[in-house]
């Protein structure tokens, strides 16, 4: 059967699934995850240690409500964020761009918390172009993160994780052990991010980044995938059905220990192909 004909059915993939009805329930599905697992670690005197992503991009209100309804102690959170766009000298672009992952993270989770619970500087990391190195020394100080948090790209990507561009070749360990780097993205991450935050402007979209490597994201305990775009229903089948192999590098999850993926019905439900 081809992969695109393939139903999602939890309980009978080779990756952990659940389905949410609607992109709400995700984000409160995600607010939930983080809440909880800083609550245990709390009562077990431990730190939180996570490896975060920005999109989807409304799970964090969520969370700070969450903290709101019931006050949770941040003090031992520590959030690695995972990449952030370049600009043409490649440099971070300012957290004053519309599209700066760190801008975004300020404003959405930093700033609105309450006085008592804002997170410090140093529980809130970026990797940086100009030693990308540092952010895998922390992570590895901290005893690598409890959950990897993230979502699967057009082109099987997780973080800017591209896959080996045509005529490359990197095989499916040596692509786990990648550490974080600059990288150029590729045309699909450019197109699509076009489209999710600009209607299509590709040609405004950063032509570089830095990312988290897949060797730090494999180490994770566990990583959880959420999915809610609708051109996600071709990706997850890939992800779940399709060859397991550095051409479509989220594929390389289903030799993860402890992978789980959460998906809008819509992504579960099989793509329909037709003009439009």
């Amino acid at each position: 059967m081809e992969i695109y004909e393939c139903e999602i059915v939890p309980g009978t993939t080779p990756v952990p699934v659940e389905i949410v009805e609607t992109d709400i329930d995700l984000y409160y599905h995600i607010a939930l995850l983080l809440y909880l697992e800083i609550e245990s670690n709390n009562a077990a005197g431990k730190n939180s240690v996570f490896i975060l992503p920005v999109g989807p991009v409304y799970q964090y209100r969520r969370f700070i409500w969450l903290c709101g309804l019931r006050p949770l102690d941040l003090s031992r959170v520590y959030c690695f964020f995972m990449d952030e766009y370049l600009d043409d000298s490649g440099r971070r672009i300012s957290p004053d761009h519309p599209l700066s992952f760190r801008g975004f993270i300020q404003r959405e989770l930093i700033d609105p918390m309450p006085a008592e619970m804002k997170l410090r500087s140093e529980q809130v990391l970026f990797p940086d172009p100009g030693d990308p190195a540092a952010y895998d020394r922390q992570l590895q100080e901290m005893g690598q993160a409890d959950i990897c948090v993230a979502g699967v790209g057009i082109n099987g990507h997780l973080a800017f994780n591209e896959p080996p561009e045509p005529g490359e070749e990197i095989d499916a360990e040596a692509f786990k052990n990648l550490p974080t780097r600059v990288l150029n993205l590729s045309r699909e991450t450019i197109t699509i991010n076009s489209n999710t935050a600009l209607r299509g402007a590709f040609e405004r979209i950063p032509q570089q980044a830095v990312t988290v490597g897949y060797k730090q994201i494999f180490a994770s305990k566990r990583v959880r995938v959420y999915l809610n775009r609708p051109w996600q229903s071709s990706a997850v089948r890939k992800l779940l059905f399709g060859e397991i192999t550095s051409r479509f590098p989220a594929s390389l999850l289903r030799d993860h220990p402890d992978t789980r993926l959460v998906m809008t019905r819509e992504v579960a439900a099989r793509p329909e192909f037709q003009l439009k």
